[in-house]
Parts: C-alpha cells; structure tokens; sequence
C-alpha cells in the first residue's frame, strides 16, 4: 500500500467519524428529545461499561485455570451491584470494588 492508499483511508476515516459525532449535535441542536429517547440514551453509558467488564470477567482462560482467580471478580461485582443500589454513587462503587477485589486476591496467600 502506498501513501496514497493510508491518505484515502485516513481521510474516510476522519469524515466519518466528524459526521458521526458533529451531524447529530447539529440536526438535535435547539430540540427537545421525547423522554423515551433520552431515558435510552442514557443507558448507552452503563451498557458499554458492562460489556468491557463481563468480557473480562468471564474469559475462558480465566475460568480453565483456578477456581478462586475467576471467582474472585465475580464475588467484587457482587460487592459493587450492592454498593450501587445503597449508594448510587459511582465513587463508591470504584472504592468498594477496587477493595473488595484486592481483599479477594490478598485472602488466598494470606490463608
């Protein structure tokens, strides 16, 4: 592939991306959307979020070796769904999983 082709590429690329991110604030711009719209929008956030991390969480390489390093994370995220409906704080929910996690990795060593 020479310059020419990385160019074209790169410049389809950028065209797409500015027309996916800067048409909608454009056309949307001065408009009320109908709550049904902005309620699904808002769940975009959360749904990519635990998407990332149940492909971490159930990896298959994780689940074929020991039993406690798959269980671990699962026990955590248990932890935070908790924490998350008490709280509804996101903050929280960071502090608590992060130590409920390195708590679950410290005990097996420990014991």
């Amino acid at each position: 592939m020479g310059v020419h082709d990385y160019l074209v590429i790169l410049v389809g690329c950028s065209i797409t991306m500015l027309a996916c991110r800067v048409l909608p604030l454009v056309l949307l711009r001065g408009r009320e959307l109908p709550p049904v719209v902005v309620r699904a929008l808002g769940l975009i956030p959360p749904a990519a979020f635990a998407a990332l991390v149940a492909n971490d969480m159930f990896s298959p390489d994780r689940m074929a070796g020991d039993p406690w390093a798959w269980a671990a994370p699962l026990l955590a995220a248990a932890a935070v769904a908790v924490i998350a409906v008490k709280t509804k704080s996101m903050a929280w929910c960071i502090v608590g999983g992060v130590a409920c996690l390195g708590v679950l990795q410290w005990l097996p060593g420990a014991l």
